[in-house]
């Protein structure tokens, strides 16, 4: 591992320890030539499908875009980064486990929602206003409604009529 302050190639690992989750490991290093510490992060890689577009085109999986996506549903909402790290790792692992070599864009925005809806219910509709391409105000009701079928966890008393 080369250093990342001063290029050297004789660095040693000072301490090892597995992450919390267990599938990461953090590494404290330390280099021979001028004596500064640094980390790395030890992660396995292993390949995502690539996302087919609405339009048939393809792309590489971008953990980014999704990062970017929540982020933008939760602008100014009370949801801290850690549970958005989680709903993305949750969907990371469903695309994965599911063994594809391909996956269409709307399977993961379906799965966005999906982890929206748990963490809050307005970046949901944020998300799905944009996902969905909401054109009018009863856009905005029907996607209430059906959140309400959908995940029958609100309560009554919040629902649309």
């Amino acid at each position: 591992m080369k250093c990342p302050f001063c290029n050297a190639d004789d660095t040693h690992v000072i301490d090892s320890r597995v992450s919390e989750d267990g599938h990461k490991i953090r590494r404290r290093r330390r280099c021979h030539a001028c004596d500064k510490r640094f980390t790395t992060y030890e992660t396995i890689e292993l390949r995502l499908p690539q996302v087919v577009k609405h339009d048939g085109s393809r792309a590489e999986f971008d953990r980014n875009k999704l990062l970017t996506g929540f982020q933008r549903a939760l602008h100014k909402r009370p949801v801290p980064t850690r549970y958005v790290d989680e709903a993305i790792d949750r969907i990371v692992q469903k695309l994965l486990a599911m063994g594809e070599r391909e996956v269409s864009s709307r399977s993961i925005g379906e799965s966005v929602m999906e982890e929206l809806y748990k963490l809050d219910k307005v970046a949901y509709i944020r998300f799905a206003s944009v996902y969905k391409s909401f054109q009018d105000v009863d856009d905005f009701r029907d996607a209430i409604k059906e959140a309400q079928k959908q995940y029958p966890s609100m309560p009554s008393s919040k629902k649309i009529s």
